[in-house]
């Protein structure tokens, strides 16, 4: 492999990375060490100027910078996940219902339902429809809203989320770590 040195005692002849130089200065004569030093020179000349685009192709594919799904987007599909699987698991096993099979949390049946965004989901769980109570702090009427414990706004919106995200991706099986309170 033969390269031009960019160093100003090597600009006048190319540096061999496989052998040494067969050109010598008025400065080296015969002497051995000092085609070995310049050599090396040119060598880590060569080294330096390619070591910044390298450490930057490096850092721009790093998983660190470029991660697959950020861990907050974890953190928030496993607290979905958990909360869903405390208060929606009962009729909605795996995106299915089991109380009224047309109306699944699969993508197809929740955009023939009309409800397939975030926010129509969200104010579905909040405030319940036909079958489905509601769950929001301020559901009404009353015989709409679930008899058991209400959602706070923010849970109730991370289900949103979750069950939007897991309808997309037709309810991948997800690893559940815990509940989370």
């Amino acid at each position: 492999m033969t390269v031009l040195c960019m160093i100003p005692s090597c600009l006048s002849k190319s540096c061999s990375l496989a052998n040494p130089t067969k050109r010598r200065n008025v400065y080296e004569g015969d002497k051995p060490f000092a085609q070995r030093e310049n050599k090396l020179a040119c060598e880590l000349k060569l080294l330096k100027s390619l070591a910044p685009p390298l450490m930057t192709v490096f850092i721009a594919f790093s998983p660190i910078v470029n991660p697959p799904v950020s861990v907050g987007q974890t953190i928030d599909v496993q607290k979905g996940a958990a909360l869903f699987n405390r208060a929606c698991i009962g009729c909605h096993y795996e995106g299915g219902n089991i109380i009224q099979p047309g109306a699944t949390l699969f993508l197809k049946d929740l955009q023939r339902n009309g409800v397939d965004t975030e926010e129509e989901i969200y104010r579905i769980t909040y405030y319940g429809k036909g079958r489905m109570p509601g769950f929001g702090q301020n559901c009404t009427p009353r015989g709409q809203c679930t008899f058991g414990p209400r959602l706070q706004e923010d849970e109730i919106k991370l289900l949103a989320e979750f069950v939007k995200s897991q309808a997309d991706q037709d309810w991948p099986k997800i690893e559940n770590s815990g509940d989370s309170k």
